[in-house]
């Protein structure tokens, strides 16, 4: 495929955003192009150009071409296809991963028959061979239990499991050009290891190319051929991965490869791009200047010595804990008899006992599907327990009724994984920032409300003129920002962040893990820090839990856990961690 100066414009009610400007690269037969940068850089936006999805409304492709070279007819340049003649390439030839599962799943037909309709509609086979191969495609994805997801409606899969279901869904026909927007940003290190040499096995067995789009450059380092890194809707390096990971030019690139929490060291607050560049005017017109930040400086200044370490370890199991689960249950039906009573129960929880100290974070690790978000969930009686007992300050959460339930919501907030189902469609972000500060009566009238909100935008990275915007007119890293600041909203003493940031790039992802570290220290807040991503989990956490299959398998301090891991299952876990280029 050639893309030959492409650029994408985008309207809205004040003006015209490039939001692809003039762009070119070229992708070989069985080559993987990784393509890198912030979210709103372009990534999206340029793979969505070329399958034609961009929404017609509010988007515009005004120059260039995206030439593909197909095996089995002439070249073509697929943005002078009509939307008919533009079926034909959509999922036989070229295939695309979403970012967001949830919402690109069908909520109303089971997942089997999702990748079933696909199949069926590109290969003249059978239906019951379109099943059978579609139980092959779970099992290849590792799916647990295939048959049980085959016949699963999207919500009653956890994030991972969906990712994975959509991977299944690109691959079942298997094209000759896979589009992957964040493929693996929703699984954990050992899925996502398995899913990327699985990708690499289509790749190699059919001769498949891979345009991989990530905001994780370790993964990048390890897939990828070469790579193109994007800023501000422009490539403004690319080059080999050898080239850029370990001698990068730009400076924007130099603070992406900075950004990444490191494995070795603790820090007090992780890089971030204005560390290296700056945004600075030149005859009326925005330039970029690069700043002499030396890397290693910069690591030196916010290393946490051992001795600080283990002060604030002792300093917080010192304090009364502010939350207390003993013995907690949450069992789902899997199987009924004929007369509706359940016979099998998926254990998603099972018999989990901890504490968490006032002021500390409490890592959850493991699987997807290991029980993370259901533990969190049933901690804020999003989700019914079967059985035990949760504790916030001394008071038992089961036991609190509807008013008082209320109440304590003021205190204990979530941040949700995926940040376009939890966010309304309906309200502007700025309504959806300001909704929770009215329901628990936070200043005194909306004006001040207003002002709070404007704070809470810019204090996650965003800008005052997005309040009157909807959530489709962000992107899924922005989205989550939006998440983030609304859970803020209520000035609250306990958040459980449900992988808060997996859909961050690398440095959005510093900018909040660096704010929530100052949040937790200025206000002394408590998390329970969900996240698949160990080297995020070992920069924010006190202490770690490492679940399976419903259960505690291994805890303890974070620098133990990670330098001297006890279960066979938690080593394998951070064996899979992509090391990438840089150490």
């Amino acid at each position: 495929m050639e893309v030959k100066n492409l650029e994408v414009h985008f309207t809205s009610q004040s003006n015209i955003v490039k939001a692809v400007n003039n762009i070119s690269f070229s992708i070989n037969r069985g080559e993987t192009v990784g393509i890198v940068g912030e979210s709103g850089s372009g990534k999206s936006v340029t793979a969505l150009s070329i399958m034609q999805l961009l929404p017609n409304r509010v988007s515009q492709i005004v120059g260039g071409q995206i030439i593909y070279h197909s095996n089995q007819r002439k070249a073509q340049d697929l943005l002078k296809l009509s939307n008919h003649q533009i079926l034909e390439f959509r999922g036989s030839e070229i295939a695309m991963i979403f970012q967001e599962p949830m919402s690109s799943l069908n909520p109303v037909l089971t997942c089997g028959e999702q990748i079933v309709e696909a199949i069926l509609l590109h290969d003249e086979i059978s239906l019951s061979n379109a099943e059978h191969l579609t139980l092959n495609l779970f099992k290849k994805v590792q799916l647990p239990d295939p048959k049980r997801v085959f016949h699963a409606y999207p919500h009653e899969l956890s994030g991972g499991q969906k990712q994975r279901v959509m991977i299944a869904m690109a691959m079942s026909c298997k094209p000759s050009l896979l589009i992957a927007d964040e493929p693996t940003t929703a699984l954990d290190v050992t899925v996502q290891k398995r899913i990327l040499d699985l990708m690499l096995q289509l790749k190699n067995k059919i001769n498949a190319s891979i345009i991989f789009i990530t905001h994780d450059l370790d993964v990048v380092a390890e897939i990828a051929d070469k790579v193109l890194v994007m800023y501000k809707g422009e490539i403004v390096e690319s080059g080999t991965v050898e080239d850029i990971f370990k001698n990068p030019k730009h400076p924007y690139t130099k603070g992406l490869l900075a950004c990444k929490p490191p494995l070795k060291n603790r820090l007090k607050r992780l890089p971030v791009i204005d560390d290296f560049m700056e945004v600075v005017l030149e005859n009326g017109k925005a330039t970029l200047k690069e700043k002499s930040t030396d890397f290693k400086q910069v690591i030196v200044k916010n290393r946490i010595s051992t001795e600080e370490y283990n002060k604030r370890q002792k300093f917080l199991q010192s304090q009364t804990p502010i939350l207390k689960v003993k013995n907690l249950s949450t069992w789902f039906p899997s199987k009924k008899n004929w007369y509706g009573k359940t016979t099998e129960y998926v254990k998603a929880v099972n018999e989990v006992s901890f504490k968490v100290f006032k002021g500390e974070t409490l890592g959850l690790v493991g699987e997807s599907g290991c029980g993370k978000t259901t533990l969190g969930r049933t901690i804020l009686r999003l989700i019914e327990a079967n059985s035990g007992s949760v504790e916030f300050e001394g008071k038992s959460i089961f036991e609190l009724n509807e008013k008082e339930l209320k109440t304590m919501r003021k205190d204990i907030q979530i941040i949700f994984q995926d940040p376009y189902s939890s966010l309304n469609p309906r309200k502007t972000i700025g309504e959806a920032i300001l909704e929770p500060m009215i329901v628990h009566n936070i200043l005194e009238n909306n004006e001040q409300r207003k002002q709070r909100v404007y704070e809470l935008l810019e204090t996650v990275a965003l800008e005052k003129k997005h309040y009157n915007r909807y959530p489709h007119e962000f992107s899924g890293g922005q989205r989550q920002r939006v998440s983030i600041a609304r859970a803020l909203a209520t000035n609250p003493k306990f958040i459980v962040c449900d992988e808060s940031v997996s859909a961050l790039d690398v440095s959005v992802q510093a900018t909040i893990l660096n704010l929530l570290l100052s949040l937790r220290e200025k206000y002394r807040l408590t998390y329970i820090f969900i996240s698949h991503d160990l080297s995020v989990v070992k920069l924010m956490s006190d202490r770690v839990i490492v679940m399976k299959d419903g259960k505690i398998e291994e805890q303890g301090y974070a620098e133990q856990i990670y330098h001297q891991p006890k279960s066979n299952y938690t080593k394998e876990l951070i064996n899979s961690i992509p090391k990438g280029l840089v150490k």
